[in-house]
């Protein structure tokens, strides 16, 4: 059986067997809003670890088609356009190879397990992480978890044994794995009808005016970088209506720790809510963090923010608790994670930062 949720990562383009010698591996609708670019560009921002060269090489063999016919690299994609690429070869499958990965599983039962996943652990498979990932790590620990079936820009069908939800690769905190149907059947509803509890804490840059507020707007894929998000408005038809809570933690100035509630999970939510309203999470390269915006222009200051960088190497973003109704018993359970050792350093640093502010 297999379940639908929102992922934060891959896309599914959809794309069928188009004749008995070719079989489309990618098909991709052009947006409405798209600029004119050429083909070749465009493929390679759409498609992870692919070169330009390889793609303007499937030009040449008639491979890459768009509204049904053959196109050279130096074709211009418009709105609307269809590109399809097609090969003599069916697309392939991904094995989920069992890996003994050391997990932190801080609750386990017969129905659910809750793990506390470390910065830079891939939730998944994926492109160029085939290896490594969470999902292999549980499927060398549990037996017969319930799946979930993706496809990977349609190159790759992929089935992801026990999760219900995920967390980008630089996101630390708490994850959810179902271990049977039922279990899976049950969160996957509370995850859609948002009575889950997600709680997040995150540092952002600048010091936000109130110490509490709501961040609402569609949350869609970028129309002229499909590898990152875009905030839309929310009458748009672009994107999907998006909700972010959040709250002031700390202050320390130039930066602020807050305390993020999701009342919709899209993907990369926090990240891209907070770049709209002008703060980008500290040191998130996808969404222009990872340079000083707010401080002091000297050399001192310039040498903190960089320490910080070099201890914290990944968006500051935490998902520190998870409340859940259990799907065997119905009883209300909450599940914490301490802040991770790299993120605790760079607090450590600001708080003293603020206390005494030698940089300045």
């Amino acid at each position: 059986m297999n379940y639908s949720f929102e992922d934060e990562e891959s896309e599914d383009l959809g794309g069928d067997e188009i004749s008995k010698d070719l079989y489309e591996h990618h098909n991709i609708k052009v947006d409405k809003g798209q600029e004119m670019m050429r083909i070749d560009k465009f493929i390679n921002i759409r498609i992870p670890n692919t070169t330009r060269t390889k793609i303007q090489n499937s030009c040449d063999a008639g491979s890459i088609l768009v509204n049904g016919k053959a196109v050279k690299s130096n074709y211009k994609i418009k709105p609307f356009d269809e590109i399809s690429i097609v090969l003599s070869v069916p697309p392939r499958d991904v094995e989920i190879v069992p890996e003994n990965i050391p997990i932190n599983i801080v609750y386990e039962d017969d129905y659910i397990v809750i793990v506390n996943k470390e910065p830079g652990m891939v939730v998944h498979p994926g492109y160029g992480n085939y290896r490594g990932t969470l999902v292999n790590a549980l499927a060398y620990r549990f037996q017969n978890l319930p799946t979930t079936t993706t496809k990977l820009n349609n190159d790759v069908k992929m089935e992801r044994p026990g999760l219900v939800h995920r967390i980008d690769k630089n996101t630390s905190g708490i994850v959810i794995i179902a271990k049977t149907e039922m279990a899976m059947v049950k969160l996957a509803k509370e995850f859609f009808d948002r009575t889950m509890d997600r709680k997040y804490v995150a540092l952002v840059w600048g010091n936000l005016k109130e110490d509490a507020g709501t961040i609402t707007g569609n949350v869609g894929r970028n129309l002229k970088n499909r590898k990152v998000m875009d905030v839309f408005p929310i009458d748009s038809e672009l994107g999907k209506h998006a909700v972010t809570h959040y709250k002031v933690l700390e202050r320390f100035g130039y930066v602020t720790l807050v305390e993020c509630k999701l009342e919709t999970g899209r993907t990369h939510q926090i990240r891209v809510h907070f770049k709209s309203i002008g703060h980008p999470l500290f040191n998130d390269n996808e969404y222009r963090g990872d340079i000083i915006l707010k401080g002091v222009n000297s050399g001192n200051y310039k040498k903190f923010i960089q320490n910080c960088f070099e201890l914290l190497p990944r968006q500051a973003l935490h998902a520190k608790t998870l409340g859940i109704t259990h799907p065997n018993t119905g009883e209300k359970l909450f599940f914490d994670s301490e802040i991770p050792k790299d993120m605790e350093a760079v607090l450590i640093k600001w708080r003293r930062f603020s206390q005494d502010k030698t940089l300045d």
